[in-house]
């Protein structure tokens, strides 16, 4: 903690001395973005040792006879034990790009309007799991079911270490439930797939030839008011040399929807890099399955019985409802014991 100490006096004062600090936004954001983090840290730091210092005032008002301080000793140390598993989670997010923000898509498999509806069922899980987070979300792409829900969704996550919790969701993600939309009420297996990549900010260098790309415009669709339709404010770009294809359209402007394509596309490259990297070492497993029985990470049991569980690590929980409203974060916490890396590697 002194060395976070020092470093956060050190940025503080040069916010606060440099006139010229706010002028350049691509200078200053990578500063206030380690500030934040190293002032969380602080404030982490002195809650645990406020607590520890009042468990044992507790203690010792308990050793004289007062029953109340033992059950106020017990109360601290329950809060001291779930900050602990705070900071384990944060020790644990210790990947370059783990502090960034996310892109998650999510996209229906086969199925229909039942894989639509689940997919949509996660969207609404992950939107919930960041407005818990206190994280923004916006909406880069969403294409609507025929009938119900979403064929696929693109969204931005924006937060501390969005994309380093978020990551373990990548992968195929299965429900088994009865459909509300068959009508002899029979049980349905469902399947959705989750990718997550970091957003590439200015710490991370990636080049991108303009050359390389070829932009498309074209008409949003759905609803989104006379503007976003009538006018061919969509932004769809294709990096030739690798093939990826980009697009956003849920925002008014061309130039808005052509910025957050551009950012969906350098983390997608970036995502491409870290995999090649993997691949080398031999570390890597498959990002995108099919998105089919046997490929699930995860599955969502609504009936016969109620259980989510997680294939990678045996973490599960009865609690679907929760899950499913967000309540997700021991999944992440479970994966990221499982794949433990040496700090800076």
């Amino acid at each position: 903690m002194p060395a976070k100490e020092a470093r956060l006096h050190e940025l503080e004062d040069k916010v606060q001395s440099d006139p010229n600090f706010w002028n350049d936004p691509h200078k200053s954001a990578p500063i206030l973005k380690e500030k934040r983090e190293l002032e969380l840290a602080v404030q982490r730091s002195k809650k645990l040792k406020g607590l520890y210092d009042d468990i044992e005032v507790a203690l010792e008002m308990a050793e004289e006879g007062d029953d109340s301080s033992l059950v106020e000793a017990n109360q601290l140390y329950t809060q001291m034990l779930g900050e602990l598993d705070l900071l384990e989670i944060q020790s644990l997010l210790n990947h370059e790009a783990d502090i960034n923000d996310a892109i998650l898509t999510i996209n229906a498999g086969a199925g229909g309007t039942e894989s639509c509806d689940w997919a949509q069922m996660l969207l609404r899980m992950y939107t919930r799991y960041a407005e818990q987070k206190g994280w923004t979300v916006e909406t880069y792409d969403l294409l609507a079911g025929e009938q119900a829900g979403v064929k696929n969704a693109t969204i931005g996550i924006s937060g501390s270490y969005a994309f380093g919790l978020l990551k373990a969701e990548n992968g195929v993600h299965r429900l088994v439930r009865i459909s509300p939309f068959d009508s002899n009420a029979r049980r349905h297996t469902s399947f959705v797939s989750v990718y997550v990549t970091p957003v590439v900010d200015d710490n991370i260098e990636i080049t991108i030839n303009p050359a390389d790309l070829e932009f498309d415009t074209f008409r949003a669709s759905g609803a989104g008011g006379q503007h976003v339709n009538k006018t061919e404010s969509a932004v769809r770009i294709r990096h030739l040399p690798s093939g990826i294809v980009v697009a956003s359209q849920t925002q008014r402007s061309q130039h808005q929807n052509k910025d957050n394509a551009m950012k969906m596309l350098k983390s997608a490259l970036y995502q491409r890099e870290i995999d090649e990297r993997k691949k080398i070492q031999g570390e890597i497993e498959a990002n995108k399955t099919d998105i089919s029985f046997g490929s699930q990470i995860r599955s969502y049991v609504l009936h016969p019985y109620q259980l989510v569980k997680d294939h990678r690590t045996d973490h599960e929980t009865s609690d679907t409802g929760g899950v499913l409203d967000g309540q997700i974060e021991g999944f992440m916490h479970s994966f990221l014991v499982m794949n433990r890396i040496p700090r800076g590697t």
